[in-house]
């Protein structure tokens, strides 16, 4: 699927280039770009930096608004009934595929509504805790769900993210039961994490770093097959002790736009 994925959206980045050289007066009003989740996670972030240069680059503005829930259907529902002229552009994870299977009616396709115009980022994800929190390694945190189980709480973005999916790999692969508690996105979650409401989170490395950086959270694996770029000296989960645990390479964004845009 990655890789079939990457293809598609290759090939809409192609068809969407001629169809600007086409048509000279098209993005002749601002575009509204849609993040499905609140602010502060990776996926806003990204989305923003990309609205940013996209502007500059096609001198005209991109409007970010945000339209978070229900792991971010809310959102691509508002774009699924958006007009189809190209105006209305939404960043997206994995759970635009991985929803089609939690929930048991949509009001969109995810195939027949949108169109893939680019992978825009890949973000690995890591394993963190508040510094309040004992535990300084794997071993530490299933130590305490086996001590615990079903008392350990762990933070996700939505049910279905690569967040949640992480984690009950994880769980799997240990052989320990953790509670899930899903929120709106990654920001709301993170702030309870650093409140102490929660008590571990797989988060992407693009919103957990300069909490890690300035010692409230302790980061102790990132999920990836090898060790991230990005935090070097944190093992893989694999390391660890949990050699075949990827539940991902990362959260592949794509830049969905209403079907038959220009």
């Amino acid at each position: 699927m990655p890789n079939r994925r990457t293809v598609m959206a290759a090939l809409s980045v192609a068809c969407a280039g001629h169809a600007f050289a086409q048509d000279p007066a098209f993005l002749s009003k601002p575009v509204r770009w849609i993040v499905p989740f609140p602010p502060a996670g990776a996926m806003d972030v990204i989305a923003r930096a990309l609205a940013e240069h996209m502007g500059r680059a096609l001198g005209q503005s991109f409007v970010t608004e945000n339209k978070p829930g229900a792991g971010g259907n809310i959102g691509m529902d508002l774009v699924a009934k958006a007009p189809a002229d190209g105006y209305t552009m939404m960043i997206v994870a994995n759970g635009m595929a991985v929803n089609s299977f939690l929930y048991s009616k949509l009001s969109f396709d995810a195939v027949k509504h949108f169109e893939p115009v680019s992978l825009v980022a890949i973000v690995p994800n890591v394993l963190v805790v508040p510094a309040a929190n004992p535990a300084r390694s794997v071993a530490d945190v299933i130590a305490q769900a086996k001590a615990k189980p079903g008392a350990i709480t762990y933070a996700s973005a939505g049910n279905g993210t690569s967040l949640h999916l992480a984690g009950e790999l994880f769980a799997s692969m240990a052989m320990v039961k953790l509670l899930h508690v899903p929120y709106k996105g990654s920001g709301p979650a993170m702030n309870d994490l650093l409140g102490g409401q929660v008590d571990l989170m797989f988060d992407s490395i693009t919103s957990a770093r300069p909490h890690i950086e300035s010692g409230k959270l302790r980061a102790l694996a990132v999920t990836t097959r090898t060790r991230s770029t990005a935090l070097p000296q944190i093992p893989t989960v694999a390391e660890a002790g949990y050699p075949g645990y990827e539940p991902h390479p990362g959260s592949p964004c794509t830049c969905p736009r209403a079907l038959r845009s220009p």
